[in-house]
């Protein structure tokens, strides 16, 4: 048989490592950043790029995609090579994937800080950078499957399967869920509206955790798990059950995350269903990878490379117990919009995906530098000051969300509401986010540990170079089933089959769900005294997306009698049917702002943007200066209502023509209502004053951003007659 020579690609390897490493302490110290904006919410006062609102989906970006994504690609990079015998076959595709990769990073390190953003959380990126993302992605597949098709390795090991479901999966989410209208280069609304743009989302949005947080690190569990402790894997028929129920009850489970809301309940229940059902599928990798380590505790005790992966494995199971469990309609009522779902997400995040990917690293610097590893006792010390990290931030959380839900939900005797100011709830947690800011610092001490580990590492190391390997060369085997071969090691040698197979697996529930809500017309229906936003309205709202104001306030309001008392009439799927893109927003660190329209005074909401503890004492919400003295752009205000007449808003070809007259005369009248002020009067002719004797442009209020954003908050609830309910505080 004939013995072949080749090179392993460890080059790749490295870059992507060493990005890993970079933007995750970038991703952490941002997180930290915003974790102390809790406390102290005008840290960064007046610095528009700074704020809690724009860096938010920074983080979340930082984290996920330049983070977790990288570590992905090393891992796979490395694996996939040794696990098909083989090199990547280019060399080109593979260093276009981590520079394109590197730039859609940066890209989203400039834009995202400046306002520019979808708003839809984990596809806040503007749709230029969108359609590089889908190149890059695409170019990381194509690479990957012709690899496999040149493979030395006849049968695809376990790992291989959950990759190619990445990459399938995460191409057909990325791509249906960032279907936009562009206004302008850097400009865009969803082509969906309201009930269905959150669905779609949200089937993005749960199934990007599962198929760029999970698939892809089950996989690499799998390859790495059993090489660090030098076992095979514990179940092969496990692994197979795993995989194919894994694959294909996960993307029914999106619409648990809009349970209570204006989501017609056939699809609420659907994802209820089959989130329940992801616990044993679920629970089955975990087990796989425990078991893998059976009879080798002395091992996991002596290396820190086991222990961090044995943590990762029981965060991955604790998470998706828990996730489950939130998607319980009694439970969910409770955890939705309080930080108890910050502290879930968390616990998959900073153990499962970083325990893991820390766990490779030191298990992968060492052989790509052919040296030991600088000190095992540092490693150690970085694994105990991560765990404890890990256990400050999640718990504190926990307590603060069973504290939000049972101040929200509570009455006094004669059924007005306990807490009737929400500021109440918000100063009850406050001693939370501080143990929440120290867990954060613990966890990033730890990571700059390892930072200095691999570094001493890597200088006493040699240069990373491409490893030579041998390998016999594929023999030709007939494409049909064999009498003694089963079906799925049969399938294990046909990648395009079981990619096929992936695919359909994957698009079944995601099709149930999607096009009834988007075909079906009974599923929203229509409130005639519903009608689309006016100009200064439309502008308004783009501001609001602009400030991330959606990360702190929901827009939804749940049919529960806690929430009809505080906020108004519960939420109607017929009132979202002009919204691209939807707002219905994931967490309350501030209130409901659905019915906000018309509550206070145009005065009212000018000093709560420019300094909020004014207008509402403890507050934390951070202050919003340069809306008050910036210049509000009306260049694109038609272009944008002719988008949105092409995504079927009614706006009339009269009512596009006369934007701007109509711009006007709505913001002369809040600037009429504001001079009501005196003491907003006299400052706005002292401002005037000022700028005529310094020679500079006057704005005039009415051209202000302020004043679009008050429009737009005026406007909220207004459109059908709703119940009143307490003043939101």
């Amino acid at each position: 048989m004939e013995v072949q020579q080749f090179y392993y690609d460890n080059k790749i390897v490295q870059k992507f490592l060493y990005a890993t490493i970079l933007w995750g302490i970038v991703g952490f110290i941002v997180g930290l950043l915003l974790a102390f904006m809790f406390i102290f919410p005008n840290l960064t006062d007046g610095i528009s790029w700074l704020s809690f609102g724009r860096l938010r989906p920074l983080h979340t970006n930082a984290v996920i995609f330049a983070f977790v994504g990288n570590a992905l690609f090393a891992g796979v990079y490395y694996s996939l090579q040794r696990l098909l015998k083989t090199r990547m076959a280019s060399d080109f595709l593979s260093n276009f994937n981590f520079w394109g990769w590197q730039l859609i990073i940066v890209a989203a390190a400039i834009t995202l800080p400046l306002g520019i953003t979808t708003s839809k959380e984990y596809a806040e990126l503007e749709w230029p950078i969108d359609i590089a993302i889908a190149l890059v992605w695409v170019a990381w597949g194509a690479n990957m499957i012709w690899t496999i098709l040149k493979r030395r390795q006849r049968h695809l090991y376990v790992a291989v399967w959950f990759y190619l479901a990445t990459f399938v999966t995460v191409a057909v989410l990325h791509i249906f869920n960032s279907l936009e209208w562009p206004v302008s280069f850097l400009k865009s609304y969803s082509v969906y509206a309201g009930v269905q743009d959150a669905l779609v989302q949200w089937w993005y949005g749960h199934n990007a955790v599962a198929f760029f947080l999970t698939t892809p690190f089950l996989g690499l569990m799998y390859y790495f798990v059993p090489k660090a402790a030098n076992r095979p894997v514990y179940s092969y028929r496990l692994s197979i059950v795993h995989f194919w129920s894994l694959i294909f009850i996960y993307i029914w489970a999106g619409p648990h995350h809009l349970l209570y809301s204006a989501l017609p309940d056939w699809a609420q229940n659907l994802g209820v269903t089959f989130s329940v059902m992801l616990i044993a599928p679920s629970w089955g990798g975990m087990i796989n990878g425990l078991l893998t380590l059976r009879g080798a505790w002395d091992t996991v005790r002596e290396s820190p490379v086991l222990k961090f992966m044995v943590v990762a494995i029981t965060g991955y199971g604790m998470a998706t117990f828990e996730g489950p469990m939130l998607s319980l309609k009694n439970v969910n009522a409770i955890a939705h919009f309080s930080d108890w779902i910050i502290a879930h997400v968390h616990v998959g995040a900073l153990a499962w995906n970083g325990f893991l990917t820390f766990g490779m690293i030191y298990w992968l610097i060492p052989r790509l530098t052919k040296t030991e590893l600088f000190s095992k006792g540092l490693a150690n010390f970085h694994f105990w000051i991560g765990t404890l990290g890990i256990i400050m931030y999640a718990l504190p959380m926990y307590v603060a969300g069973f504290v939000q839900a049972s101040m929200w939900k509570q009455f006094n005797p004669d059924g007005t509401l306990t807490y009737g100011n929400f500021l109440e709830t918000v100063n009850e947690i406050i001693p939370m986010y501080w143990m929440r800011a120290i867990g954060g610092s613990l966890y990033i001490l730890g990571a700059i540990v390892m930072v200095y580990n691999v570094i001493r590492t890597v200088r006493s190391g040699s240069s990373v170079t491409d490893e030579l390997a041998e390998a016999p060369a594929l023999a030709k085997v007939s494409k049909y089933r064999q009498k003694s071969e089963g079906y799925h090691t049969w399938l294990e040698r046909r990648p395009v089959k079981l990619t096929l197979y992936a695919t359909v697996a994957i698009l079944i529930g995601g099709m149930v769900q999607i096009i009834p809500t988007i075909l079906v017309k009974s599923n929203i229906p229509t409130i005639t005294s519903v009608k689309p936003y006016t100009a200064l309205e439309l502008e308004g709202r783009d501001l609001y997306i602009r400030e991330g104001c959606v990360g702190c306030h929901s827009q939804m309001i749940r049919p529960f009698r806690s929430e009809v008392e505080r906020y108004g009439e519960y939420s109607k799927a017929g009132e979202y049917v002009y919204d691209h893109p939807f707002l219905w927003g994931s967490k309350r660190t501030g209130p409901d702002l659905l019915r906000v329209g018309q509550k206070y005074s145009d005065t009212w909401h000018l000093n709560h943007m420019y300094d909020p503890q004014s207008t509402s004492p403890g507050s934390i919400m951070p202050s919003y200066k340069w809306l008050i003295h910036n210049k509000l752009d009306k260049s694109d205000t038609e272009a944008k209502m002719e988008a949105m007449v092409s995504l079927g808003v009614p706006y009339s070809e009269e009512e596009i023509k006369n934007a701007q007259e109509s711009m006007t005369a709505q913001g002369l009248q809040i600037e009429k209502n504001l001079y009501s002020d005196p003491d907003f009067a006299k400052n706005y002719e002292a401002d005037k004053e000022y700028a005529k004797k310094n020679g500079q442009e006057f704005v005039e209020m009415k051209d202000r951003e302020i004043v679009a954003i008050i429009a737009y908050l005026q406007r909220l609830g207004t459109d059908i007659k709703v119940k009143e309910a307490q003043a939101i505080k």
